[in-house]
């Protein structure tokens, strides 16, 4: 992976009407910056897929038969540690 002070040139096409409307709606500081608003927008574009992904692991592995019989252990093992007979904390202590 390069390092994040290397830059990387690319060119590419895009309708003029796109980068208007961009342009318009980019946040004050990034309206004379094309560069700095797609950077802006890839880093965003970034985030929002790897938090899919991680969200989409997650649903799968809840369906998962075998991690619902492991989850499901693991919560009997916390009850039967809560019976522990330390009881509830005392309130009145306060």
């Amino acid at each position: 992976m390069k390092s994040s002070t290397q830059s990387v040139r690319r060119s590419v096409a895009l309708p003029a009407d796109l980068v208007e409307r961009a342009m318009k709606a980019a946040p004050p500081k990034l309206r004379g910056n094309f560069n700095g608003l797609v950077r802006s927008l890839l880093e965003a574009y970034v985030e929002k897929r790897r938090a899919y992904e991680f969200a989409e692991a997650m649903l799968s592995m809840a369906a998962d038969p075998s991690i619902q019989r492991e989850s499901a252990y693991i919560n009997r093992e916390f009850v039967e540690a809560e019976r522990d007979g330390f009881g509830e904390p005392d309130d009145s202590a306060g």
